[in-house]
């Protein structure tokens, strides 16, 4: 620890922490109140604006030097760990809050959330309304209350813990409200790319008591296939182009299959680490017309070891020799791209990590217990951090269930535990001032 900063755990340090730790009890109502304000906005794909008012709002009532910018496509678009878009970004911005220190002696950190969320669904489906932020018991109901609004909400009213306690760190804070994790992490990497960097980043994703050391890579895809029509009457004289793209889902199935056989030693507690999603299909015309033309959108993991651009020929080269094996897409072979998502596997060493040793203490402090390795089936914006940015990056964040599903919600009590852990590793990782 730099010289005019105070170490983190010398009993005064404990004292400050209990400290923080009770003005976090004593303003859960309001932090409450303010996550239930981000799940009731509907912040899916090109309408985060509403949430990121709110986000700037909070970021100005703290005190922070707030940083307010849409992403810049010509910028990123060079940049490694971008991904292809198909949508504009005007009028979708991130919102930074900067917390500089008054000695600057320590280390800095950045906590990073994302507030876009995927669709709700068939509401149908929903026993309460996705955008009510409803509280049932101990839980918190809505689109995007566990992925991960909740996390974002702990990460905001862990400093503004620090701030009303009295604390003065030694290392500056960024917080960064992002958009478009779920769909390409371009709003991480605007913040890293406009200079937003730090010694350290938190991302309270929503794994609960557990750490993240590996994570799969990311791909999506589109498939383009070509039948012919005819009228139903005399359908055997046409081409049914969506049930060709059955071959080509089961196809798939099949790499999938291959690929969870041959999982690393990393996922080895994992069942099945790589998973294929057809996610949109789109097909025919009219019921009694045989179908031209069939369009599938889906989604597809790797490991670590494979770049996106690898995980790519190999799924081409896949697509093209299954194809092979049918007369008609032998002779029309499938169209296939790439969009969106082009995410880079990770990995981490829970062991020789400081940021995540330092991370299990402080949870050791609030909870009594150690946090736990885990691989990831999914991917997040870490790997911006660590893979492209040699920032020491750790996720960790509240629990729940039904993320991307019906009756998505937050447990309340983990909002809380959260939010003290994180107030706990910053004053540990920046340091306390001597000021």
């Amino acid at each position: 620890m730099p010289s005019d900063a105070l170490p983190g755990g010398t009993t005064a340090t404990r004292f400050l922490k209990e400290k923080v730790w009770r003005v976090i009890d004593q303003a859960w109502p309001q932090q409450v109140a303010h996550l239930q304000a981000l799940v009731r906005q509907p912040s899916v794909l090109g309408q985060e604006a509403g949430v990121q008012r709110i986000m700037q709002a909070i970021f100005r009532e703290m005190g922070l030097e707030v940083h307010t910018f849409e992403p810049d496509i010509g910028t990123l678009k060079a940049l490694p760990g971008f991904s292809p878009p198909e949508w504009s970004y005007r009028g979708r911005p991130n919102v930074v809050g900067i917390w500089r220190s008054a000695t600057r002696g320590g280390r800095s950190l950045i906590l990073n959330g994302h507030v876009d969320v995927v669709s709700p669904g068939p509401l149908s489906h929903w026993t309460y309304d996705p955008w009510s932020a409803l509280v049932v018991g101990d839980r918190l109901y809505g689109r995007g209350a566990l992925d991960m609004k909740a996390g974002v909400n702990a990460m905001v009213w862990a400093v503004r813990g620090i701030q009303e306690a009295g604390v003065q760190l030694a290392g500056d804070i960024i917080l960064q409200s992002v958009i478009e994790e779920e769909a390409t992490g371009n709003g991480t990497l605007a913040c890293l790319a406009r200079g937003f960097i730090a010694d350290g980043c938190l991302i309270p994703e929503p794994c609960y008591r557990q750490v993240p050391t590996a994570q799969v890579g990311v791909l999506w895809g589109r498939i383009k296939v070509t039948g012919r029509s005819q009228h139903v009457g005399d359908s055997r004289a046409g081409v049914n182009a969506i049930e060709k793209m059955y071959l080509l889902i089961q196809a798939m199935r099949e790499l999938e299959a291959r690929l969870n056989r041959e999982r690393p030693a990393v996922f080895r507690d994992v069942a099945w680490p790589i998973n294929f999603n057809p996610g949109v299909v789109r097909g025919g015309e009219w019921p009694s017309t045989v179908p031209a033309e069939c369009e599938l959108e889906f989604r597809m993991a790797f490991y670590p070891g494979m770049t996106s651009e690898e995980a790519k020929v190999l799924i081409r080269e896949h697509l093209t020799e299954s194809a092979r094996r049918d007369p008609w897409l032998k002779e029309h072979p499938p169209e296939v791209t790439f969009f969106g998502f082009h995410a880079d596997p990770m990995t981490l060493d829970f062991d020789a990590s400081p940021i995540i040793q330092i991370l299990d203490q402080c949870h050791q402090e609030v909870t009594g217990v150690s946090l736990k390795p885990m691989a990831s089936t999914v991917t997040s914006d870490a790997r911006f951090f660590s893979t492209y940015y040699n920032i020491p990056v750790v996720c960790y964040g509240p629990n729940g269930e039904g993320a991307h599903g019906a009756d998505e919600y937050v447990e309340l009590p983990s909002v809380l535990e959260v939010t003290k852990v994180i107030a706990a590793f910053v004053i540990d990782w920046c340091g306390l001032s001597k000021v």
